[in-house]
C-alpha cells in the first residue's frame, strides 16, 4: 500500500499558556492537556521574562513549543506573543493559566459549543476551584454593579450589584450566553481575537478578560459559557507573594476599565466619585493584607 503524499493535518486548535515562576504547577498543566482532546494540539508556552530553564525542559519534554520573552509583558501581552507566534491555520485557543488541569474532553466541549455558532467569539468552561465552581462567566459590569461590588462585596457577601455582577454559575449549569469569561481558562476564536488587536496591554494583570469580553460583544460576538466542559484551577500561584500589590494592580485595571467605558464628558462627576470610592478601598484592602 503506498504511503499517503499529504502534509500531515494541522491543529485547528492550540492551547497558550503564560509561565511566569510556574514551574511547580505547569506539568500538571501539561500532562493534563492530551485528554482534553481527541485531536491533535498544539501547545506554546509563553515565558514572561523569567528564562526559567525548569520550565523549558518541562515545555520540551511534552513536546510544547517554548517562547522565551525578554521582559515581563503582563499576562495580556505575554499572551498576545504566545497566539501571535501560532500558525495561521489555527481557528481556536484556548487560553489558560499554568495552574490549570484540564478535565477529559474539555478542549473538544469548548470546541463543539463555539462551532455551534459562527457568532461565538469565545467559550468558557466550569472552573473549579476549591471543589465549588467559581463564578467565571459575569455580565460586564456598569457603575452601579461595580461599585455596588467594590463597595459591599467584602462585608455583605449577598448583596444585590455582586449577584448581577456574578450571576452565580454554580446555580445556573447550563450553557449560556455571558458578558465576558474568566481568562483563567477560556477559548477564543482567533480570527475575533485577532480582529480586536488581542488583549489590551494597557492591562498589566486582571481586568484583561473583562476587557476582551466587552469588546467581542460590541463587535457582535457572543461570549458563551459551557459547563460540559471541566477545568480546575489551583488559583493566584505567581501572585501570592505580592498581595497588597496585586489589590492595587486589581483596582488600577477596574479603574481604567469603567473610566474607559462611560468616557462621556458628563459622566466626568461619577469618574471623579468611581476613582476616589476605587483609590480608597485599594488602600483600605492592601493596608489590610500587609497586616495579616
Amino acid at each position: 500500500m503506498a504511503l499517503s503524499s499529504q502534509p500531515p493535518r494541522m491543529p485547528v486548535v492550540a492551547v497558550a499558556t503564560v509561565s511566569y515562576g510556574s514551574g511547580d504547577v505547569l506539568e500538571g498543566f501539561l500532562e493534563s492537556v492530551p485528554a482534553s482532546s481527541a485531536s491533535p494540539l498544539l501547545v506554546v508556552v509563553a515565558d514572561n521574562g523569567t528564562n526559567d530553564s525548569t520550565v523549558a525542559k518541562l515545555t520540551a519534554a511534552s513536546s510544547a513549543h517554548y517562547l522565551p520573552l525578554d521582559r515581563n509583558l503582563g499576562y495580556g501581552g505575554a499572551m498576545n506573543e504566545a497566539i501571535r507566534s501560532l500558525p495561521s491555520d489555527v481557528q481556536w485557543v484556548l487560553v489558560s493559566n499554568p495552574d490549570v488541569v484540564l478535565t477529559a474532553g474539555a478542549i473538544d466541549a469548548l470546541v463543539a459549543a463555539g462551532n455551534s455558532d459562527s457568532r461565538i467569539g469565545a467559550v468558557g468552561p466550569a472552573i473549579m476551584t476549591d471543589g465549588e465552581v467559581y463564578p467565571s462567566a459575569r455580565a460586564v459590569p456598569s457603575l452601579r454593579t461595580g461599585i455596588g461590588h467594590a463597595l459591599f462585596a467584602n462585608v455583605w457577601r449577598g448583596n444585590p450589584w455582586t449577584r448581577a455582577y456574578r450571576r452565580d454559575s454554580s446555580s445556573d449549569p447550563v450553557r449560556r450566553d455571558a458578558g465576558w469569561l474568566s481568562g483563567a481558562c477560556v477559548l477564543v476564536r482567533k480570527s475575533a481575537f485577532n480582529a480586536l488587536g488581542g488583549f489590551d496591554v494597557g492591562y498589566f494583570m486582571y481586568f484583561e478578560d473583562v476587557d476582551l469580553g466587552h469588546r467581542l460583544g460590541k463587535a457582535g460576538y457572543r461570549n458563551v459559557y459551557e459547563p460540559a466542559a471541566v477545568v480546575v484551577h489551583s488559583g493566584a500561584h505567581a501572585t501570592s507573594d505580592h498581595s497588597a500589590w496585586m489589590i492595587a494592580v486589581h483596582h488600577q485595571s477596574a479603574r481604567r476599565f469603567l473610566t474607559r467605558k462611560y468616557s462621556g464628558w458628563y459622566l466626568w462627576p461619577v469618574r471623579v466619585a468611581l476613582v476616589i470610592g476605587l483609590d480608597l478601598r485599594s488602600a483600605f484592602l492592601s493596608r489590610r493584607a500587609t497586616h495579616h
